[in-house]
């Protein structure tokens, strides 16, 4: 077993993999707990089809992906949070029309042009061994900014997130915290599709949140294990990946719905 390790991290592409994965695991970690609660679970999955979008755009324009795809999908988080909030378009009904649209519209755009290559697939299904220096630099500097944005309004984000009515009554600005929230969710789905693919990258962010869920109920107690359960989850896929030659970003989702399951056995007999 210890070969196996030793052989893995003596591959550049392997360290690569796991630095970008274990930033992007704790940080959806986080969030996903905030959106699980603000009953926005799907918003992730909306806005990486929205960033697959932008990224079929781009690649066939010869631009560079990530670079526009992240206002973009800021864009995209700001503008779904005002039509969900003061329109007749609700919550999951906007994020599918959204989701929908942009998947509909990448699919098209790389039709008419040269059909999907591999780079865009890589985008679709993920590719987080092919990672490279720039996309650990980009990965780590926003990761450290996303951190930064949820420590610095922990407290907001909190109340917020429990009670958005009863905070905006003792004068916190909701909208603005809002914001907040979307500009991170959107900082972490441009940050995840090329590890998970547009298609997985939602997975991360919910599963670990869920899974802690079905024991504790305490709101830090759930970020805290959402964190240890998305680490290890992702660093069991990985592996597993690598040992089996498995697709990178199938099994770490496989491994969370595993999990998922035994918390979920377990908080069925803590209740008894």
């Amino acid at each position: 077993m210890m070969n196996i390790f030793y052989e893995i991290f003596s591959y550049p592409f392997m360290v690569r993999a796991i630095i970008v994965g274990l930033l992007i695991s704790i940080c959806s970690a986080i969030l996903g707990v905030i959106l699980v609660l603000k009953k926005y679970s799907m918003i992730g999955d909306g806005l990486s089809h929205v960033g697959f979008g932008t990224l079929a755009i781009a690649t066939v324009l010869n631009k560079e992906p990530l670079i526009i795809s992240i206002p973009v999908v800021i864009i995209a988080a700001f503008f779904l949070l005002r039509i969900s909030e003061n329109s007749k378009i609700k919550g999951d009904s906007a994020i599918a029309l959204m989701s929908t649209s942009s998947l509909a519209i990448g699919i098209m755009v790389l039709s008419i042009a040269n059909g999907i290559n591999t780079d865009v697939s890589n985008y679709l299904f993920g590719s987080i061994l092919g990672l490279t220096n720039k996309d650990v630099i980009l990965t780590t500097i926003l990761a450290v900014i996303v951190l930064i944005i949820f420590i610095l309004f922990y407290y907001k984000i909190f109340a917020v997130t429990f009670d958005e009515n009863f905070s905006k009554a003792t004068g916190i600005k909701t909208n603005i915290y809002n914001m907040v929230i979307a500009l991170i969710t959107s900082l972490i789905i441009v940050l995840g599709m090329k590890t998970m693919g547009s298609l997985l990258i939602s997975s991360l962010m919910i599963f670990p949140a869920l899974t802690s869920m079905r024991i504790f109920k305490n709101f830090k107690l759930v970020i805290i294990n959402s964190l240890f359960v998305s680490i290890i989850c992702f660093l069991i896929g990985i592996f597993i990946s690598y040992i089996y030659d498995m697709p990178t970003g199938a099994s770490i989702v496989i491994i969370n719905l595993i999990v998922f399951f035994v918390y979920y056995l377990i908080g069925l007999i803590l209740k008894k």
